[in-house]
């Protein structure tokens, strides 16, 4: 009896994989075929019009959404017969400012103010030396979010280079808050007067689904932290599970107060079976629950439905890294992310996979602790560094790790690894940058970033 039991696992267990790697063929199939359209777009787009100024437009994202706005950019103006080249900031150089007429930035801030991962260059390498550029008309469209204090930062800082360097202004530059409809309108309109046509197509984004929770446990019970929250989701009437990949993210419309629109990267992949979230709660100065937080780990009853959808993040996905070691490094509820990568090479039996991760306590904070174990024990990670910061009387952190074990860093590198942080952007984020910094030096880390080796998923 007991050896059909164990057959009938395996059996299972050899379908569940199979259907894991049909659904993972299908979306590296899908992801290919969507950049060939982007290439056969951007072809398009470049094409020369007779009588027109060709665009060029530029995002600088972290997440994707000023990406995917500057496609729909570019999109616009085609339509309305004009010429249009999308560039990655990473790529913008100031030769190329200099001989452009007509160019629209859509710029995301990341933070307090700082620019997203691929502006960094840019902001060090361009917008640190002097520019004369009185031929550029330009228009900014500014993402942000109005919870922090430099609200739009990064996109406001571009827009007074680009005026105190003789650039002129095409129109106002537009702010939108948390993708705010009513600014992408405002840009929608301003396109219009410049293409000189009110045809342009609607950008409806994907509409949020009807999903419930099934499932919610406490994860760091008795923690000197706030309360973590493992949630689990299933799609509502019949809906079968969206194809998502690792580093993809989860948007959550919480109806209270006013409806607030929050991201969660995904802690889980299809082959679960369901998605997974991992929530920390967070309280105001008057000890009242935050918004979302609260909302997901307290008010929302399991077996209640909620507003989510799925959303794609490029700038964190496996993509070309798929093939490569990796170095996954975070903290906290950061472990979402770095855990669903590790499922998907676990998925396909993949090797060669480094975790460094921090939090509080190992008596309390250990979070997903016996899953990492156990993939230390089969080999899906050749190495595991759990770091404590309070375990010892001189606080530890995961950067102090990176730093006592350069060697091995070093060699990561040079055997082609990617490095993937997620986690909290202040302390953390920037350790491990300057620890980085200091084990690869600067040059090295740049270029790991421009080649898509070192990715960041910060809050």
């Amino acid at each position: 009896m007991s050896g059909n039991v164990g057959s009938a696992r395996l059996l299972f267990a050899g379908a569940a994989l199979a259907l894991y790697l049909l659904l993972v063929g299908f979306v590296v199939w899908r992801g290919r075929r969507r950049r060939r359209q982007f290439a056969q777009d951007a072809a398009t787009f470049d094409a020369p019009a007779a009588g027109t100024h060709n665009w060029l437009g530029v995002y600088a994202s972290q997440t994707g959404n000023a990406e995917a706005l500057a496609w729909q950019t570019a999109r616009a103006l085609h339509t309305a017969g004009l010429a249009a080249r999308t560039l990655n900031i990473a790529n913008l150089d100031l030769a190329t400012l200099l001989s452009s007429e007509r160019a629209l930035f859509i710029a995301s801030t990341y933070g307090e103010g700082d620019p997203p991962d691929n502006a960094t260059v840019f902001t060090r390498r361009v917008m640190a030396q002097p520019a004369v550029l009185p031929q550029l008309h330009f228009a900014v469209m500014a993402l942000g979010d109005r919870e922090y204090a430099n609200f739009c930062g990064f996109g406001r800082a571009l827009d007074e280079w680009l005026q105190a360097h003789g650039a002129a202004p095409l129109f106002a530059r537009v702010e939108a808050n948390n993708s705010d409809p009513h600014a992408l309108e405002l840009w929608r309109h301003h396109l219009s007067h410049l293409a000189g046509t009110d045809d342009l197509p609607d950008w409806d984004a994907p509409a949020f689904e009807s999903w419930r929770l099934t499932a919610r446990s406490q994860l760091n019970i008795g923690s000197e932290g706030a309360p973590v929250f493992h949630l689990e989701l299933e799609p509502t009437e019949g809906r079968s599970l969206p194809a998502w990949q690792s580093g993809d993210l989860a948007q959550v419309i919480a109806p209270v107060e006013v409806e607030r629109v929050r991201e969660y990267t995904i802690a889980s992949i299809p082959a679960d079976g369901n998605l997974q979230l991992l929530v920390r709660q967070e309280r105001r100065l008057d000890g009242t629950l935050g918004v979302c937080s609260g909302w997901l780990t307290v008010q929302l009853q399991v077996g209640a439905k909620l507003s989510l959808r799925v959303r794609a993040h490029e700038n964190f996905r496996l993509g070309n890294n798929a093939a490569r070691p990796l170095l996954l490094i975070g903290n906290g509820t950061g472990i979402a992310g770095l855990r669903a990568h590790l499922k998907s090479r676990a998925a396909v039996e993949s090797r060669h996979q480094w975790l460094v991760f921090g939090e509080r306590n190992a008596a309390c904070d250990g979070l997903y602790r016996e899953e990492l174990e156990s993939w230390r024990c089969s080999g899906v990670l050749d190495r595991l560094d759990l770091v404590y910061s309070r375990d010892q009387a001189q606080r530890r952190y995961v950067q102090h790790l990176l730093c006592d074990s350069a060697a091995e860093v070093r060699a990561w590198i040079a055997r082609d690894a990617a490095i993937y942080v997620c986690g909290s952007l202040e302390g953390m984020a920037a350790g491990v940058e300057a620890a980085l910094r200091e084990i690869l030096g600067d040059t090295a880390v740049e270029r790991l970033s421009a080649q898509g080796r070192y990715r960041r998923d910060v809050y």
